[in-house]
């Protein structure tokens, strides 16, 4: 949670005050608005800081903080965080595992998972980087209606890199 002013923390000369039933009071001087807080056994609280004057409200602020972070969670939850997946291939992948390495990449793109594919050339595979590159348009078309490319292929040592975001 971020920091909140409370009570006599409140630096502002002047504030509008909503009452603890979300009722609007008026604007009022600090100090008033912090005795009526005392007199309901309540704090006073800065609400929206940037306003003008900032506005406060009389609550319990233990009461407060536990709604906010429990708001803050709820957000939280409903967030989803992008992954990043990574699937290996070789220049010379059989049929059956092309397959499968396609079906996987598929799965990840349909839930939102962004995919890097990696080939690596083993050996003598290096020189012929034209080989790979079949592969990779041949699994660029097989995608194209799920996923994008978000970075071209290109090379890094012995291995061609690529990565695709879902569309």
């Amino acid at each position: 949670m971020k920091y909140v002013r409370v009570n006599d923390r409140i630096f502002a000369k002047t504030v509008r005050v909503v009452g603890p039933e979300g009722e609007l009071l008026g604007v009022f001087p600090r100090d008033m608005a912090f005795k009526k807080a005392e007199e309901l056994d309540l704090d006073l609280v800065e609400v929206a800081p940037q306003a003008d004057p900032p506005v406060c409200r009389i609550v319990d602020f233990s009461k407060y903080k536990y709604e906010q972070e429990k708001r803050e969670k709820e957000v939280k939850k409903h967030q989803k965080q992008a992954q990043l997946k990574e699937v290996r291939i070789r220049p010379r992948i059989g049929v059956h595992d092309y397959e499968v390495k396609l079906k996987h990449i598929k799965e990840f793109l349909e839930k939102k998972h962004k995919v890097r594919v990696r080939m690596w050339f083993r050996g003598r595979e290096i020189t012929h980087k034209e080989i790979g590159n079949k592969v990779i348009d041949k699994l660029l078309k097989d995608v194209e209606k799920i996923g994008r490319i978000d970075r071209e292929p290109h090379m890094l040592g012995k291995t061609m890199v690529l990565i695709l975001s879902p569309k």
